[in-house]
């Protein structure tokens, strides 16, 4: 008797081969830019729309159905070729929200290096001037320039767009179009009356948080089953790519309201997705980014000589200063959380049990981001960049304070 194991994997391979075969998948994405018209849509109406060109082109990567992603690299056999504005732009990757039940915001990835690799300045060029103009056209508004300020905490340069119909933003790094090297030419188009603080950072047009510090608390929740925990924190997909420090800080920032995306953030940072992620080399990759983005870094903790202990960063050398006991650690957690800070959290993986028990990676360094506690059952609750799933988990504090590499925080300096 042949058991039903045997179909399933046949159609697992049948799905695999038809992937292969049909690398070439295509998608274009103007049913989300064709503004205001757009503004309508709905997760539904999206679904529809792309399951019926292919039910493989997204993946939600929030459990609400707020966030999905449009991806060239969403599998690692097969590319799928998306574009924008009447096929006239390529995207590597689109990431839309949606607010209210309608669309909010679409987030285009026009190019990026980490996913694409080097790129010739004719065709940099070509695909800035073709989004400019087909940008202007949807929103009938004439661009206004965002040169670099690094002093604001600018630290790309662009075009923005505003009108009745929404507001845009077609950003790159300094210097891109003028020999510096290219590492993202990125795109953000919203509704006029977009919600959230990415929208909001689109709306200051600085560089930086559109969160103050005193407003955070604001967003603390304590519910009947005594958990404690920060609400609304964007997730984030990180994808394949070693990215996790970058996907993580790309979620602090948007919860900031600093439009930093992983790409970005990972040039900054100088991350490669290839090399490890010891705690050592995260503090250093966040060290590079804080002052940058007008954040302060603060290191609670990091692993020196089997054990947790204080460092202070002066000058790029770290310091190392008194052990970090669990009380310590614990009391650290719940001051930040308290006041609505998030911690990254640099751990080995795959030492202890976890609820829900979901582990893309079983084992290796990584980073989380703690997002809350709860004293009644022991557990501090954490949230992974993996996408839909990994919004909310827990783990008991002892076991996360035993599997630790390093405690980290990335606090906005607008008070």
């Amino acid at each position: 008797m042949i058991k039903k194991s045997f179909f399933a994997g046949m159609a697992a391979m049948v799905m695999s081969s038809s992937l292969r075969a049909e690398a070439e998948m295509a998608a274009g994405l103007d049913i989300l830019l064709d503004a205001p018209k757009c503004w309508e849509l709905t997760p539904e109406g999206f679904e529809k729309h792309f399951d019926a060109i292919r039910p493989e082109l997204f993946r939600w990567i929030t459990s609400d159905r707020t966030r999905v992603k449009l991806s060239r690299a969403l599998y690692s056999n097969a590319k799928i070729e998306l574009t924008a504005f009447g096929g006239v732009v390529p995207v590597e990757e689109a990431v839309v929200d949606f607010s209210g039940g309608r669309l909010n915001m679409v987030t285009l990835s026009i190019f990026n290096r980490g996913d694409a690799g080097e790129i010739g300045e004719v065709d940099f060029k070509s695909r800035h001037i073709a989004a400019g103009k087909a940008v202007g056209a949807k929103l009938n508004a004439k661009p206004t320039s965002r040169p670099a300020n690094r002093q604001q905490g600018l630290l790309t340069e662009g075009y923005s767009w505003s009108s009745p119909s929404g507001v845009a933003m077609l950003e790159m790094n300094e210097g891109a179009l003028s020999g510096s090297a290219r590492e993202f030419l990125r795109l953000r188009i919203a509704r006029p009356d977009a919600e959230g603080a990415l929208a909001a950072s689109m709306k200051n047009g600085g560089g930086a948080a559109a969160a103050r510090l005193s407003d955070l608390p604001g967003n603390v929740a304590r519910d009947d089953k005594g958990n404690v925990f920060i609400r609304n924190l964007p997730m984030v997909d990180q994808g394949n790519k070693g990215y996790c420090l970058p996907a993580s800080t790309q979620r602090i920032f948007e919860y900031y309201g600093l439009g930093a995306d992983m790409h970005q953030i990972a040039q900054v940072a100088e991350s490669d997705p290839g090399k490890g992620t010891s705690a050592l080399s995260m503090a250093k990759e966040l060290d590079r980014i804080d002052f940058r983005f007008k954040t302060r870094l603060v290191v609670m903790a990091m692993m020196s000589e089997r054990e947790l202990v204080e460092v202070e960063v002066k000058k790029g050398e770290y310091l190392v200063g008194k052990p970090v006991d669990e009380r310590k650690f614990m009391k650290g957690i719940h001051d930040f959380i308290d006041d609505g800070i998030p911690l990254l959290w640099s751990l080995e993986l795959g030492r202890f049990p976890e609820e829900p028990d979901l582990k893309p990676q079983t084992s290796g360094g990584h980073m989380r981001i703690i997002i809350g506690y709860n004293d009644s059952t022991g557990r501090l609750i954490f949230s992974d960049s993996w996408g839909a799933g990994h919004e909310f988990k827990t783990i008991k504090a002892s076991d996360a304070y035993a599997a630790s590499q390093g405690l980290f925080a990335l606090k906005p300096t607008l008070k």
